[in-house]
């Protein structure tokens, strides 16, 4: 540096007080750009996430009323169809039953594959009118050769029950399930029941779902709720009741009762097998197969109906990894959906306007696109930065609302209804993830068409609990660590402290604590942690 000259010399003299007074150079900045800028954009953001929330509020308040009076008014799905057991004829016997197809999907299920299959096998139906048919994308031999010797376990005991692997994975679900009615032992199947390879059904399943099918043909499914082995098994799986038995409880049961109508869940479901054919078959085309297939069939003018009474017990993900992976496959994968189905349910001639209206909006924008969008950029985002900004919200907007439409959800899981203020921390930390999964569905972006399935842990957890000897940590910074949500828990704990010092509607409160939940969640406290092997 050439003599004379100093370092001072070279700074603006309107930013040679900067390094006395940074937080005063950044707080004029900001009042500099905050009024014509920020202020505007802030105020656009909040109106739009006001239409946003209102949408989703007169779709929860629809939606408990119609419950209502369903659960009041509405004759059960036995009364609404024709519905009788079916025995056996004397004269016929057996035959007198339809031959039903049992597939279980599964990829490398080495604690629960004993479970799904055994279940299966002790289906009070028939042997000589049941298929049972264990489809194996697994990749590791020692699994695979586990499960067929299950499957001729089963079939020594007089059991029909096929093991089925492919040369690949294409397709992934779809393409196993697709795959499996190729088989020419199955062309003389009516139906088929799909369960996954966590699902338990009573004995009596199809007993009960079958003569819906089999007396009313215009029925392509009956679908039946999902019953959670291991909802107490930490505070995450609880979490995760409360949404599904909101989603079980109330829309399900609404789309039933109503339209004929609802969104496949996957497994625990039994079809018609000339429906499946005359939708076209299952499609890889999205990562929801199943809410592909049913809105294809429901398009054909086929009805579903749902079973409430009608339930299988499953395994939810302990793990947040497990978790999260599955959150953004059930959120990518309908947003997805929806950006390629949109046109076509427009266009359909066989189905009335008003559930045309039904499917576009309530069933996907409001609740696959709006419900996690809204949640997010309203509560993590927008509310915060109109605090430092100081922008209005109105409390209507920012505190009556959300209240009602979290205690509509509740009506599904009264027993969690103290955890209720946690379920909506946890709730909006996860909507982060299902945004993020939402708009890469909807761009159809790189993650589009990523499939992670599921862990399930079934007795491992408990095993290696109860093993004796040393315990490995298994501490790993990718799988422990998460910056996103870190980042998110600084952002919100530097405006819960402008709120306390500056604010005037004491957000602070609610600030502070989704800081904790989005830190406890950034540091892996949250879910099972399962011991090293």
């Amino acid at each position: 540096m050439a003599e004379g000259v100093t370092a001072k010399a070279l700074i603006p003299e309107t930013f040679q007080g900067a390094r006395e007074d940074i937080a005063g150079q950044i707080g004029l900045i900001w009042e500099l750009v905050k009024a014509p800028l920020i202020v505007p954009v802030l105020k656009f953001a909040v109106y739009v996430c006001l239409a946003m929330e209102l949408m989703l509020f007169v779709e929860r308040l629809y939606m408990g009323v119609v419950i209502i009076l369903v659960k009041l008014f509405w004759k059960k799905p036995e009364k609404r169809y024709k519905f009788e057991p079916i025995g056996e004829d004397l004269e016929i016997g057996n035959e007198a039953f339809p031959v039903v197809l049992v597939q279980i999907p599964m990829f490398n299920e080495k604690e629960v594959y004993k479970i799904s299959i055994g279940a299966a096998c002790n289906l009070s139906w028939p042997s000589d009118r049941l298929v049972i048919q264990v489809l194996d994308d697994s990749t590791d031999p020692l699994i695979k050769d586990m499960v067929e010797k299950e499957c001729q376990r089963w079939a020594s005991k007089g059991l029909n029950i096929r093991y089925q692997i492919r040369e690949n994975r294409g397709g992934y679900k779809a393409g196993a399930l697709k795959e499996g009615l190729k088989r020419d032992y199955v062309k003389h199947c009516e139906y088929v029941a799909i369960f996954d390879a966590d699902f338990r059904p009573e004995p009596d399943y199809l007993r009960r779902a079958i003569p819906f099918l089999a007396l009313n043909p215009e029925i392509a499914l009956v679908q039946g709720r999902w019953r959670f082995v291991n909802a107490d098994e930490c505070l995450m799986t609880r979490m995760q009741e409360m949404s599904l038995d909101y989603h079980f409880t109330v829309e399900q049961e609404v789309g039933s009762a109503t339209h004929a109508f609802f969104g496949f869940n996957g497994t625990a479901g039994v079809w018609r097998i000339a429906a499946i054919n005359e939708a076209g078959g299952w499609k890889d085309r999205t990562t929801v197969e199943d809410m592909d297939l049913a809105v294809r069939a429901s398009l054909k003018g086929w009805k579903f109906v749902y079973l409430g009474d009608l339930q299988a017990k499953s395994e939810l993900p302990s793990t947040f990894k497990a978790f999260r992976f599955q959150q953004h496959r059930w959120s990518c994968g309908p947003a997805n959906l929806f950006r390629k189905m949109v046109m076509e349910i427009i266009r359909n001639k066989k189905v009335t306007l008003f559930k045309k209206v039904y499917v576009i909006y309530s069933f996907f924008f409001v609740r696959k696109i709006i419900a996690h969008m809204v949640t997010f950029f309203f509560f993590c985002v927008v509310l915060p930065l109109t605090i430092l900004a100081d922008v209005d919200v109105p409390k209507w907007a920012a505190i009556y609302i959300p209240c009602i439409i979290t205690t509509l959800n509740s009506v599904g899981t009264p027993r969690s209804i103290h955890l209720l203020f946690y379920w909506i921390l946890f709730e909006n930390v996860m909507s982060l993830h299902r945004t993020k999964a939402t708009f890469i569905g909807l761009l159809e972006a790189g993650r589009a068409n990523e499939w992670v399935v599921t862990e399930k842990l079934g007795d491992a957890l408990k095993n290696k609990s109860n093993a004796k000897g040393p315990k490995r940590s298994i501490f790993r910074i990718g799988d422990r660590i998460h910056l996103l949500e870190l980042g998110f828990a600084a952002f919100l704990f530097f405006s819960a402290c402008y709120d306390f010092l500056y604010g005037k509607n004491n957000y602070f409160i609610y600030l502070s604590l989704q800081t904790i939940t989005f830190t406890l969640v950034g540091f892996g406290y949250i879910g099972t942690i399962v011991p090293g092997s």
